[in-house]
């Protein structure tokens, strides 16, 4: 304990007396400080109790879909009535637990979805134009199952059909990543379970052009409630870095079964699975 707290105060002077020195910092570095922001911030809280959407927090017919994806600028715009925001919901799990939650309104619902912050910042003979919307529900999965969820459907005169967004107001419940706080890009796209004891990860890193490719090592920090994995890379050259992405793909054999415990990304100190639809933990 007092080998983490240490390393976590090394760690915090460091950044708050320069960000060029973020670079510097190794792996328990990065893991000691992923540990106790995952404990202390409330974001294992969240994960467990919490709304944790694991799919686009949109759907829309295909048709829909394909109109938008086809166009090379677009945006959205109000064009009708809107009705009153409900002050509260309720989201409904498969398992029969429930959860009070706020609600955002039909305009908040449709500035998420436009790729521009401001309804000015489209012309208008490039807008999608909504002429209603109801409240109503959609089926979600989420960290704890699938769910109930409050949901505006919203209707547009010049799309063939209504796009469904989630009402909940996530800003005003919480979600892991503002209670982590700000935070680095992820080395880790993804992983697999193989086993309880075995994962295949994804990940990204830089190289230097030029140089002889880099040594790449995995790295993992194994906690009672979470497992931190990072990546170390040694670079084989001198003079100049002309700087490029690379990816790669290795495996994690753990020492205990990682069962229900939280993997964790060490430099962003997100867990690696919080946007994804596939399994976080084994079994």
């Amino acid at each position: 304990m007092l080998r983490l707290l240490l390393t976590l105060l090394m760690v915090t002077l460091l950044l708050s007396s320069g960000h060029l020195l973020v670079g510097q910092f190794t792996f328990d570095d990065h893991a000691a400080r992923a540990v106790w922001t995952w404990r202390t911030s409330g974001a294992a809280e969240i994960w467990r109790d919490g709304f944790v959407p694991t799919e686009d927090l949109s759907q829309m017919p295909h048709d829909v879909e394909e109109q938008i994806s086809s166009d090379e600028e677009y945006g959205f715009a109000v064009a009708g009535p809107l009705p009153a925001i409900p002050k509260e919901a309720r989201i409904h799990w498969d398992d029969g637990s429930t959860m009070r939650v706020p609600v955002i309104g039909a305009r908040q619902a449709l500035i998420a979805l436009s790729p521009f912050e401001m309804e000015a910042s489209v012309r208008d003979d490039l807008a999608y134009k909504m002429t209603a919307a109801i409240f109503t529900t959609m089926r979600l999965r989420t960290l704890r199952g699938m769910a109930t969820v409050p949901a505006w459907r919203l209707y547009f005169s010049n799309l063939p059909g209504p796009i469904d967004h989630v009402a909940v107001d996530r800003a005003t419940l919480g979600t892991v990543e503002d209670a982590i706080g700000d935070h680095l890009a992820p080395d880790f796209r993804g992983f697999e379970v193989l086993d309880e004891r075995t994962l295949r990860v994804s990940y990204d890193y830089g190289i230097c052009l030029g140089w002889k490719r880099p040594t790449v090592h995995l790295r993992t920090d194994e906690r009672h409630d979470v497992v931190v994995l990072g990546i170390e890379v040694r670079e084989r050259g001198n003079g100049l870095c002309a700087g490029v992405g690379a990816s790669g793909e290795g495996v994690v054999r753990l020492r205990e079964p990682l069962g229900g415990r939280v993997v964790l990304d060490a430099k962003s100190r997100l867990p690696i699975c919080l946007h994804w639809s596939g399994p976080c933990h084994a079994g």
